[in-house]
C-alpha cells in the first residue's frame, strides 16, 4: 500500500494541475496538432516486415486526437510502437495458447490506449486490454474507436486503481488476477521522481512471468548531452511536424516542467531491481528509451528476441543494444541475445 501523503503529492502533480488544460486541449483536437505535416512509420527501417504492416494497418485506424501529437513529438517512436506492438502480440498469443487464457495487457499513460485497442482487436477475444488516463478528451477518442469490447478505459490516473478499486469495478473484473504485459509510457515523468513509490502501485499486479515495459525519458549527468539530444530532436525531427513557434512554446509550458521529474538510466535500473530480477534496454531514441522488465528471464530472453532491430537511423541512437541487466552479479545465462529477422512481404505468390 502506497502511503496516503505520496499519493496527495500525485494528486497535486503537473499531470493533474499545470499540464491538464494542455493534455485536455490536445486530446480534443483543439491544440498542439502537427500543423507541418502528419507522422506515418518508415517501413524500410522495420524491413517491410508484414506483422508490422499488418499491426499499422490496424493502429492507424484507431488513431485518436493525442497520436497525432505525441509521434511527431518524439524521434521514430511510431517505428517502435509498430516493433512493441508485434513482439506484445506475439507473446500475449504465446500465454493465450500456453495457458488456454485470454492474456491481458495494461498501457497507463498511453493517451486513448490507441496500443491497447490495436491489441484488443487483433487478439479477437485472445487479448483483454486496459488503458488509463485522466484527460476526458482521451475517453472521448477511446470509445469514439474503441474496435473491440474487449478493450477496456478506465477515467484516471494510473494510482486510483488499488486493490479495492480492482474489488470494487466491474469495468476491472477482467484483470483481477494480475497482468501479463503492463506498459508504462512516458506517465511517471509527470507526477514525481520517486520511480520505487510509482513501481509499488504497477509491479503486484504483474503475473510471475510478466513483463513491465517502460517507455521512458530519461535525464543524463552530462547536462551538455542531454541538451544536445534535445536540440537534435527539435531541430532535425520535430521541424518536420511542427512549426517552430508550436515547438518553443511546449518546451517554454511542458518540457522544461518535466526534467524535474526525470531520472537518468542508473536511478531507473536501481528502482526497477527493487522489483525485478531482470531488465533489458532495447530502444533508444536520444533522450528516451524503452526498457524491459521481468522476474522470468526465459520470458524476457522469449520477448527481446520476438522484436525487430531498432528501427532508428544509426545518428539517433546512443546505446549498443540490447543491454542486458540483473540484481544478481552474474547472468545466469550468456548475452549472446539476438533480434529477430523481418518477414518481408514475398514479391511472388
Amino acid at each position: 500500500m502506497v502511503d496516503s501523503q505520496i499519493i496527495h503529492t500525485w494528486q497535486n502533480a503537473p499531470r493533474l494541475t499545470s499540464f491538464a488544460a494542455f493534455f485536455e486541449l490536445t486530446a480534443r483536437g483543439d491544440a498542439n496538432q502537427p500543423d507541418l505535416g502528419q507522422p506515418e512509420p518508415d517501413m524500410a527501417l522495420l524491413g517491410f516486415d508484414l506483422d508490422c504492416m499488418t499491426f499499422w494497418d490496424t493502429h492507424r485506424r484507431l488513431w485518436g486526437n493525442f497520436d497525432y501529437h505525441y509521434f511527431a513529438s518524439i524521434p521514430y517512436r511510431l517505428e517502435e510502437e509498430m516493433r512493441l506492438g508485434t513482439a506484445i502480440l506475439a507473446f500475449g498469443l504465446q500465454v493465450w495458447g500456453r495457458t488456454h487464457r485470454t492474456a491481458t495487457v495494461y498501457t497507463l499513460g498511453a493517451g486513448a490506449g490507441t496500443l491497447a485497442r490495436a491489441l484488443a482487436r487483433i487478439g479477437d477475444g485472445r487479448f483483454k486490454t486496459l488503458c488509463c488516463s485522466p484527460t476526458d478528451g482521451n475517453r472521448i477518442s477511446f470509445f469514439a474507436r474503441r474496435g473491440s469490447d474487449d478493450a477496456h478505459f478506465h477515467h484516471g490516473p494510473f494510482f486510483e486503481l488499488d486493490e479495492a478499486r480492482y474489488a470494487a469495478d466491474e469495468n476491472l473484473a477482467p484483470f483481477r488476477d494480475g497482468y501479463d504485459v503492463l506498459l508504462e509510457d512516458t506517465t511517471f515523468q509527470m507526477y514525481g521522481r520517486n520511480r520505487q513509490d510509482q513501481l509499488a502501485v504497477i509491479a503486484p499486479r504483474l503475473r510471475p512471468e510478466g513483463l513491465l515495459i517502460q517507455v521512458q525519458k530519461i535525464s543524463h549527468p552530462d547536462i551538455d548531452t542531454y541538451l544536445r539530444r534535445e536540440d537534435q530532436k527539435d531541430e532535425q525531427f520535430k521541424s518536420r511536424y511542427f512549426s517552430t513557434g508550436q515547438i518553443a512554446a511546449k518546451k517554454r509550458d511542458v518540457l522544461d516542467v518535466m526534467t524535474t521529474f526525470q531520472v537518468d538510466l542508473k536511478a531507473s535500473l536501481a528502482a526497477l531491481a527493487s522489483h525485478f530480477g531482470y531488465s533489458a534496454v532495447t530502444w533508444n531514441s536520444g533522450n528516451f528509451y524503452t526498457i524491459v522488465s521481468s522476474n522470468s528471464l526465459p520470458a524476457l530472453r522469449t520477448f527481446v528476441s520476438s522484436m525487430l532491430k531498432p528501427a532508428i537511423p544509426p545518428d539517433y541512437c546512443y546505446e549498443a543494444l540490447p543491454q542486458i541487466f540483473a540484481r544478481e552479479e552474474i547472468l545466469p545465462v550468456t548475452m549472446d541475445w539476438v533480434w529477430r529477422l523481418p518477414k518481408p512481404v514475398s514479391a511472388e505468390i
